[in-house]
């Protein structure tokens, strides 16, 4: 418990990386072998990540991205998206508890049916704010895990998804809910961390 104490107090946004500093895809699946394990929606698992550590589709990414210099000494850049489409994947997610007897096919049925009308019933624009939504858990775990396992980040919204989404050729049906740049944090000039608002001025108990 103290070590995932530190991992939340440690844990800050990096806004300036050593270069050169590689990480490999071993490294990377390491912690994504972690990340599944975070919160979805009727257990849709949203989230979907493109990993880029290529130089060249990183300085496009770097252009996109409001020619931030992060990305340009960072290991990798992270894209992180959320699948519109996710609750159409019910039926193959809830397999397994099928088969395994967790489930009677009766159960089975009513979850998929239930899964998928739930969001059909409530259309696009809750489509696109639960792909969002649950992407965006998906992603605080995957910046918990990183620094757990010695690696910094920083997630950033200054960037043209449309323009990330034509460089990294990625289907339409995925919303690009942030990117995450990940190395390791160069420390000469950081700045204190910034200032955190009491309990009592983010926490309203039972009503307002």
């Amino acid at each position: 418990m103290n070590d995932f104490l530190t991992v939340i107090k440690e844990r800050r946004s990096a806004n300036k990386f050593l270069p050169n500093i590689e990480i490999s895809a071993e490294e990377l699946d390491d912690i994504f072998s972690l990340v599944k394990f975070a919160p979805s929606a009727f257990n849709l698992q949203h989230a979907h990540y493109v990993t880029v550590t290529d130089k060249a589709l990183m300085d496009q990414i770097y252009e996109a991205a409001n020619k931030q210099y992060k990305v340009k000494t960072a290991s990798a850049v992270i894209i992180v998206l959320g699948d519109t489409e996710a609750h159409l994947n019910a039926g193959e997610l809830n397999e397994g508890l099928l088969h395994l007897g967790v489930m009677s096919k009766q159960e089975y049925d009513m979850t998929v049916e239930g899964t998928i009308q739930f969001y059909e019933e409530r259309g696009d624009t809750f489509k696109r704010e639960d792909a969002i939504r649950n992407a965006s858990l998906s992603a605080m775990q995957f910046m918990l895990v990183a620094k757990a396992k010695g690696w910094d980040t920083c997630p950033m919204i200054g960037f043209d998804p449309d323009q990330v989404q034509s460089i990294l050729n990625i289907p339409d049906k995925y919303i690009p809910a942030m990117l995450i740049a990940i190395g390791k944090e160069d420390t000469s000039s950081q700045r204190p961390r910034g200032y955190r608002k009491p309990v009592r001025e983010f926490v309203t108990h039972q009503s307002f």
